[in-house]
C-alpha cells in the first residue's frame, strides 16, 4: 500500500517541500566533494593542533618524554642490524647499517600511519558524537603525527649515514620530495583504513599480520637483489609496491652503492608520484563517500 506524504494545511506543502523553502537540510548530510574540501580547509589548525596533542600525550607517561621518538627507531635498528646483519649475514650489503635503518625507518612510517588511522574513527566516536568537524581531520591527523614521528628519525637516520662513512652529496635533494610523495600516499591508505575500521573492529586484529607481509615484499631487512630470483613477472610486479618504490628512492639519494631492484630512476619517481596522486585521491573520495556513517550505530 503506497504512502502518501504528510502536506501542512495552512501552506499546501509537504514536509520535504516545507524544509527546502526555509533551507533544512537532514542532520549528518553529506556535504559535495568541493564543499567537504573547503571545510576540511577552514579545519586545518584543528588537524594540526590534534597531531601535536597526540603526539605529546603518546610520551606523556613515559619518564625520557620526546626522547623515545629517537631511541625506538635506534633500538629497532640496533634489534634487526644484529638479526640480520650478525646472524643472518646480510652485512654483505655495502653500508649495511645505513641500507637497514634507511629501509625501517621509511617503512615504519607507513606501519605506524596505517595503524594508527585503522582506529581514527572508531577510537575517538565520543569526540565525533560531541562535535560537528569534517570527519577527515581525524585520519589526517593520524598520518600528519607519525609524519612528526618521521621527521624526528630522518635526524636519526642522516647521523647513521654520516657516521657510517657515506658523503653528502646532491642527490640526498631527492629525499623531501620523497617523503612528501609518500606522506600523500599514506594519507590516502589511512583515510581508506579509516573507513574500514570504523565498520569493522577486528581489522585493527589483522592489520598488524597485514602489515609484517607487506613489509618483507618491501625488501627493508634484506637486499632487494634477492627478487631477481622470483619469476619475472613476480619481479615485475614488485618492482610497482609503493613502499618498495619509496625506500628505494631514500636509498637512492642517502647511498652511493645501495643495490636497487630498479636501476631507472625516472620510472622509480613516476611510479612515486603516480601512487601518491591515485593513493591519496582514491583514498580521500572512498573516506568522503561515507562521512555521514561515522559515528552512528
Amino acid at each position: 500500500m503506497a504512502t502518501t506524504a504528510l502536506v501542512d494545511p495552512e501552506t499546501g506543502l509537504t514536509q520535504a517541500q516545507l524544509a527546502a523553502r526555509h533551507g533544512l537540510r537532514v542532520a549528518g548530510e553529506r556535504p559535495s566533494l568541493t564543499e567537504y574540501s573547503r571545510r576540511l580547509w577552514a579545519y586545518r589548525h584543528f588537524t594540526a593542533a590534534y597531531a601535536n596533542a597526540k603526539l605529546v600525550a603518546s610520551y606523556s607517561n613515559a619518564k625520557l618524554g620526546q626522547i623515545w621518538q629517537v631511541l625506538t627507531p635506534l633500538t629497532n635498528a640496533a634489534v634487526y642490524y644484529l638479526i640480520f646483519g650478525v646472524v643472518l649475514g646480510q652485512n654483505t650489503i655495502p653500508n649495511f647499517i645505513a641500507y637497514l635503518t634507511t629501509g625501517l625507518f621509511i617503512f615504519n612510517f607507513t606501519q605506524s600511519a596505517v595503524l594508527a588511522g585503522t582506529q581514527s574513527i572508531s577510537g575517538n566516536l565520543g569526540l565525533i558524537r560531541a562535535l560537528h568537524f569534517p570527519r577527515a581531520c581525524l585520519p589526517l591527523a593520524a598520518t600528519l603525527t607519525q609524519f612528526q614521528q618521521l621527521l624526528a628519525s630522518m635526524i636519526v637516520l642522516v647521523g647513521i649515514v654520516l657516521v657510517t662513512g657515506e658523503p653528502i652529496t646532491l642527490a640526498w635533494l631527492m629525499l623531501p620530495p620523497a617523503l612528501l610523495l609518500q606522506a600523500l600516499f599514506n594519507a590516502g591508505v589511512v583515510m581508506v583504513v579509516a573507513r574500514m575500521g570504523s565498520k569493522a573492529s577486528d581489522l585493527k586484529q589483522v592489520m598488524p599480520f597485514i602489515l609484517r607481509t607487506w613489509m618483507y615484499g618491501s625488501g627493508v631487512l634484506y637486499s632487494v637483489k634477492l627478487f631477481d630470483r622470483l619469476p619475472e613477472w613476480a619481479s615485475t610486479l614488485i618492482q610497482f609496491n609503493p613502499i618498495l618504490v619509496y625506500i628505494e628512492l631514500a636509498r637512492y639519494a642517502l647511498l652511493e652503492q645501495a643495490p636497487l631492484l630498479n636501476e631507472s630512476v625516472t620510472q622509480l619517481w613516476l611510479v612515486a608520484v603516480g601512487w601518491a596522486v591515485l593513493g591519496g585521491i582514491a583514498g580521500y573520495v572512498y573516506f568522503w563517500r561515507g562521512e555521514q556513517e561515522y559515528g552512528r550505530g
